[in-house]
């Protein structure tokens, strides 16, 4: 979590120095499009999850539209990488799924869109806040000492999204944090499973 408050941190200063230097002069082009990758800090929660975030990968793409000054929209198309694992809590509901062994662990592969609002911070347009939803769509799960090859998690997830995204000429930077709306247990109604993440990123625009 430490790592993850000092590259915030770094962000919000790097953030403040593009707007000293007036970078609002620089012409902001109506379209434009990109590449972005990154890290993913994951976790699902659920009273059968092992507490702490686990560190994965993203890569993808975006497309920008800047209606104006103050605003425009970004859809992007990412392949996103997501962990989780299950706690040794005795009280487990769920222990049966597994075989012997302590590696109750799960690595989901998503297909995300997001369709974000970008709203620019102060009299720069290259600092934006970003906020909109996200569907994520479940390419693979693969869990350790399954008994069986059933699935467990929902091939969906509906998410929501908050962040700064600071766009210099070629570079992209930014970090978000996700909220999962989705129930994620296709098992049975008896908990509650909802992801959350928090992503940090580089990447170029064109």
């Amino acid at each position: 979590m430490k790592k993850i408050i000092l590259v915030v941190f770094i962000l919000s200063s790097f953030a403040g120095n593009a707007q000293r230097n007036n970078l609002n002069k620089d012409h902001e082009n109506f379209f434009r499009v990109g590449a972005k990758a990154g890290v993913n800090i994951n976790k699902i929660s659920g009273q059968s999850y092992s507490n702490g975030f686990n560190y994965n990968f993203q890569i993808g793409g975006f497309m920008q539209f800047n209606f104006s000054d103050i605003i425009g929209l970004q859809p992007e198309i990412s392949f996103v990488q997501s962990q989780s694992e299950f706690s040794n809590d005795p009280n487990n509901i769920y222990d049966d799924l597994f075989s012997g062994g302590d590696q109750h662990k799960a690595k989901l592969n998503y297909l995300e869109v997001p369709l974000l609002l970008n709203i620019n911070i102060g009299p720069s347009k290259r600092v934006k806040l970003q906020l909109g939803p996200a569907y994520g769509g479940l390419l693979k799960q693969t869990l350790d000492s399954l008994k069986n090859n059933g699935n467990i998690y929902k091939n969906s997830d509906w998410s929501a999204i908050g962040g700064v995204w600071i766009q210099l000429p070629l570079v992209n930077i930014g970090a978000r944090y996700k909220l999962g709306l989705t129930n994620l247990n296709d098992i049975d109604d008896k908990e509650k499973w909802k992801s959350q993440a928090i992503q940090v990123f580089a990447g170029i625009t064109f």
